[in-house]
């Protein structure tokens, strides 16, 4: 599908690069890129120089002329060869010679000097990152990463549906392991079965999706820890198979942790998953517009700790989704901020034991007026 152009969110980005005084944006990040021209490129030789007035100008390869003039939200588009034989370097080296000329044009120019993640274009598993010599390129340049984190922390209306997009293929591929799931199984078989229904049956969804991409780590039962790889561990009965996962629907993310049990889920899981979803319903209580994000994370880690668990988790607790799974505003009491009518957030409150096993819930939530709304229909509580 190809999506009108989102005049509601070009709007945002110039008003807030007016009164920062800037004429342009250079970007190179793949979600920054998608978030200002709607293209997402298949391997990082792509930029984009957006003004402050007139049409934006995509910097592409060759071979990707065709999906830019599909997608793009812009007619200036300007080719790269991807392989030149009068001219041997990377592709890349072209592509900053074009974004540095048309960049020339602008006085006041901003950069992404302090992006610290970026999303990977479509040839995942492999992201194109930046070399000294793209940063060298604009020696005067302003750092236009805090604009953008600013600009892409309250979604348009239509970067809400393709966000529903993407929670609906989650959740769906969520029902159909609910289905398939056999003790004994390997976790990388579970992964599997929801990874396969994600490309295979989300590419294409409701006619509205070109691609879709999903990312998943899980483990079950005694395996369930933070920061480690899905194994082959055997899918145990009653206790909780957990998924944490990621869609990424042309370009546009969720992040949510669901778990399956195929089974009686034993005693412990069962005190230990109305614990969390109590914290979790004092966190969505807590998210109204003006609601302090420091707040946020010490009332979560509050509430685990009086459950039993002391210093949990290790991992954040709330986080914004958009054109990446990971993005501001993070929710954090070192940090500043409020929850603001608009932002997309995951909370994921987990807990768990020394040794292996535990639980963790997690959704996406737009903040209305009114609170939190749950962008996922599958249940965080699975029993």
């Amino acid at each position: 599908m190809t999506w009108p152009r989102d005049d509601a969110k070009l709007a945002r980005v110039r008003a807030l690069m007016a009164g920062q005084g800037l004429d342009a944006l250079v970007v190179r990040a793949p979600d920054n890129v998608l978030y200002l021209t709607n293209f997402w490129g298949m391997k990082g030789f792509d930029a984009a120089v957006f003004s402050r007035e007139g049409d934006p100008v995509l910097i592409t390869i060759e071979p990707s002329a065709h999906d830019a003039a599909e997608t793009a939200w812009t007619k200036d588009v300007r080719l790269v060869p991807g392989y030149d034989a009068a001219d041997p370097r990377p592709p890349a080296a072209r592509t900053l010679e074009v974004a540095r000329r048309v960049a020339d044009e602008f006085e006041h120019v901003g950069l992404e000097l302090s992006l610290g993640t970026q999303a990977a274009d479509r040839m995942v598993g492999e992201p194109t990152t930046y070399t000294k010599a793209w940063f060298d390129a604009f020696p005067g340049a302003a750092d236009a990463t805090p604009l953008l984190n600013q600009a892409r922390a309250s979604k348009t209306d239509q970067e809400v549906a393709r966000m529903r997009l993407a929670n609906e293929i989650a959740a769906a591929a969520m029902e159909h392991v609910a289905r398939e799931l056999k003790p004994g199984m390997k976790e990388s078989e579970a992964a599997a079965l929801w990874q396969g229904f994600v490309h295979g049956e989300g590419t294409g969804w409701k006619g509205q999706v070109e691609l879709a991409l999903g990312f998943s780590l899980v483990w079950s039962g005694p395996g369930i820890r933070t920061f480690t790889a899905t194994g082959h561990r055997p899918v145990q009965e009653h206790e909780p198979t957990l998924f944490e996962i990621w869609v990424c629907a042309d370009g546009y993310w969720c992040d949510h942790t669901k778990n399956v049990c195929p089974g009686t889920l034993e005693p412990r899981y069962d005190e230990l998953l109305d614990a969390l979803l109590g914290v979790y319903r004092r966190a969505l209580d807590h998210c109204r517009p003006g609601a302090s994000l420091a707040e946020l994370d010490r009332l979560i880690r509050a509430g685990i700790a009086e459950a039993g668990f002391p210093e949990q988790p290790t991992h954040p607790i709330a986080h914004g989704v958009g054109a990446r799974a990971h993005e501001p505003p993070y929710a954090h009491q070192a940090g500043g901020g409020t929850v603001e009518a608009g932002m997309v957030l995951a909370i994921e409150p987990g807990a768990y034991w020394d040794g292996g096993g535990g639980l963790r819930v997690e959704d996406n939530f737009l903040i209305t007026a009114d609170g939190a709304e749950k962008l996922s229909s599958f249940p965080d509580d699975f029993r």
